[in-house]
């Protein structure tokens, strides 16, 4: 079953059997470590305390193990995948590898090989709960129901107050046709679990299919809402139920909740669209219907609802372009012939809006195929064109809303990291600074050969760093430190003949302090002085960057200075690319500056020549996060999603934590 996420932490790290290697005492304290981490649902920190175990002893079975265990709590199934059978490879007689694997695999859709592996599992665990109900639900998707079925009367046998399992099974006979059957276990599994909000979402989709009880299925929704007040497809389909029991505004209010748990949830929208034509709210049900488009161009049904409230309001034009689009993809759909013409008989199109109306008629009296909602094939069932037309303006439900699921969620960088909804953008530049952010994740900043050099030489002030999130500096005494600094910088240099590193420590103050001006112009005298700075081409480049950030704020409304901002934009950009291949001319290997260079070709729309840049980087650096998750956000752009979610996986590995909520997105 797509999206299954069935962790048995607790039952897979107890029952572990397989026997440890003899270790080192500090490998096996951070292995437990690692392992602590993980059963406190500190996932992306457990990574971390395992790879440095795999670092060292590679040989080892069980840190790829515990590994795969926490990828897959972070739905990275392709690396828990590929971690279990490393876990497998090393060490054969892991049972609960076996069944790590066969979740991540039914996560990805391979259901067969799933099962091969919980097979191989229930060898050694012939009872074991999670894996005898997770195959029978792998065999349900491949529609081996007789399997199936086998499986869960083996599973319910074992364990016959297994709520999860009689809702399994419920989903299983609703799959066969045995509605009377689907509701026994649905009873059952509530008779021992009042809380089950599946069971409820089931019962009420049972009584709207075989009876249309709206009102039972009201209830039912209503108790589910109760136990998940923020899912937002809940919400959706009780509006439904609310509408067919003529509460116009019981299920307004329920769409408008909806879209504020999910403000892009084109169901909720279309709906509301609906309810807002049907009151003849026209500009606001447009609304609706242009967001519900702008998610999915080719929404048909929202192009259709559109073009009859355009042709309302008399933007007849408008109403024309959408239903173009309608009949070419439903060539057959006699109402939109129809429409068009009175569109078309209203702009004064009298020859076209007479084609469309004989063509509308000749149609009209034809039956037509089911094609489905978005013109894939369907059940080809023939249909009238009021039929048709009735499945263009009807409401839409949530189809899977009951997900046989384990829900579980925490905050912060602790527990599932990918459930928190983050903006999606590449990680920023590195650059040279006195202070870093540090994590729990990241206690110690990335080593760069110059900064070391130039750190060993005890010639600047304070120690230099690489960071790429400068933490605002907001403690007083640290301010004051870098004003003296400067005082110091500006004593010195006006009483002894200036030296490079004289001007970079200084422009690394002001730059500190948020001087950008000042820095480059402490920095240009640095490289005129040291033309082979390389530290000072890096610092450069992010400081004419970050005051191009800073002055580009101007009058929108006024057209010479945006023409200005747009050739500053433009200048300041030729400069920063030219200190980056200064800065690579000199470091070669510095494998940051490949990185910045990739973020500048990022912002300039090259998206080719950064996968380039970041490619070279991590060719230099093979444990770089930052360069696999630009790398793989940009894969994902361009189209090539096996390689995005293949560098995504390894940068939460190497503990970009914002990959997780990215790879779930896209794994959906």
């Amino acid at each position: 079953m797509k999206h299954l996420k069935y962790i048995l932490f607790f039952i897979i790290l107890c029952s572990l059997t397989a026997t440890r290697s003899q270790a080192q005492v500090n490998t096996d304290q951070v292995l437990r470590i690692g392992q602590n981490s993980l059963y406190l649902e500190d996932y992306v920190l457990s990574i971390q305390y395992f790879n440095q175990v795999i670092a060292a002893k590679p040989y080892l079975a069980q840190p790829y193990f515990f590994r795969a265990i926490a990828k897959l709590s972070l739905d990275d199934y392709r690396g828990a995948e590929e971690d279990a059978s490393m876990a497998i490879q090393k060490n054969p007689f892991i049972t609960n590898a076996y069944e790590v694997r066969g979740i991540a695999r039914q996560n990805l859709g391979r259901h067969r090989e799933a099962i091969e592996d919980y097979d191989r599992a229930l060898e050694q665990l012939p009872e074991n709960r999670g894996i005898l109900f997770n195959k029978a639900l792998a065999e349900e998707e491949i529609e081996d129901y007789e399997a199936a079925e086998k499986s869960f009367s083996t599973l319910l046998k074992a364990y016959p107050r297994f709520d999860n399992g009689y809702i399994g099974r419920a989903k299983l006979r609703l799959a066969t046709g045995d509605t009377i059957a689907a509701l026994d276990d649905i009873n059952r599994a509530l008779e021992l679990n009042k809380n089950a909000t599946n069971a409820y979402v089931m019962r009420a989709d049972i009584a709207i299919s075989s009876s249309k009880d709206f009102a039972k299925a009201f209830a039912d929704m209503d108790e589910a809402i109760k136990l998940q007040p923020q899912f937002a497809g809940f919400f959706i389909n009780r509006a439904f139920l609310r509408y067919n029991l003529d509460d116009y505004f019981g299920a307004m209010a329920d769409y408008d909740y909806a879209i504020q748990l999910e403000p892009l949830n084109a169901t909720a929208l279309f709906n509301r669209g609906l309810l807002r034509a049907e009151v003849h709210d026209n500009n606001k049900a447009i609304d609706d219907f242009s967001k519900v488009i702008g998610l999915d161009p080719d929404n048909y049904h929202a192009l259709y609802n559109r073009a009859l409230l355009y042709k309302d309001i008399a933007d007849y034009k408008s109403s024309v372009a959408d239903l173009d689009k309608v009949i070419e993809a439903f060539p057959d759909f006699s109402g939109a012939y129809f429409v068009r013409s009175e569109s078309l008989r209203l702009m004064g199109e009298t020859a076209k809006a007479e084609r469309d109306y004989r063509k509308s008629l000749a149609l009209s009296r034809q039956p037509v195929e089911n094609t489905g909602d978005e013109g894939a094939p369907g059940n080809d069932v023939p249909e009238t064109q009021e039929d048709v037309a009735n499945r263009f303006t009807s409401l839409v439900t949530i189809a899977n809303n009951a997900q046989v699921k384990e829900e579980y969620n925490t905050a912060g960088i602790k527990g599932r990291v990918q459930d928190k909804n983050v903006i999606i953008e590449i990680e920023p530049y590195f650059t040279p600074s006195y202070y870093v952010t540090t994590t729990e994740i990241k206690e110690v900043p990335y080593y760069i050969k110059e900064i070391d050099d130039i750190n060993a030489t005890r010639m600047l002030r304070f120690v230099v760093m690489v960071t790429n999130h400068e933490p605002q500096l907001n403690d007083e005494e640290a301010i004051a430190r870098h004003f003296k600094s400067i005082e110091y910088y500006n004593s010195y240099i006006s009483t002894h003949t200036p030296r490079a590193i004289d001007y970079f420590g200084r422009a690394m103050d002001y730059y500190t302090l948020r001087n950008y001006q000042a820095a480059i112009a402490d920095l240009n005298k640095a490289v005129e002085l040291a033309p082979d700075f390389t530290l000072a081409y890096f610092l450069r480049a992010n400081a004419r960057l970050k005051n191009a950030d800073v002055t580009s704020i101007g009058d929108n409304n006024n057209h010479d200075d945006s023409r200005l901002r747009m050739q500053t934009a433009k200048m300041v950009n030729t400069e920063v690319m030219n200190d980056v291949d200064k800065t690579i001319e000199l470091s070669p290997r510095m494998p940051f500056a490949h990185y910045n260079k990739g973020n500048l070709l990022v912002a300039n729309g090259d998206f080719t020549s950064a996968i380039s840049a970041y490619t070279k980087a991590i060719e230099l650096k093979p444990e770089f996060g930052e360069a696999y998750y630009n790398r793989g956000y940009l894969y994902l752009k361009l189209g090539n999603r096996e390689a995005g979610i293949a560098d995504l996986s390894k940068a939460g590995e190497l503990g970009i934590v914002p990959s997780y909520n990215l790879l779930k997105r896209m794994t959906r």
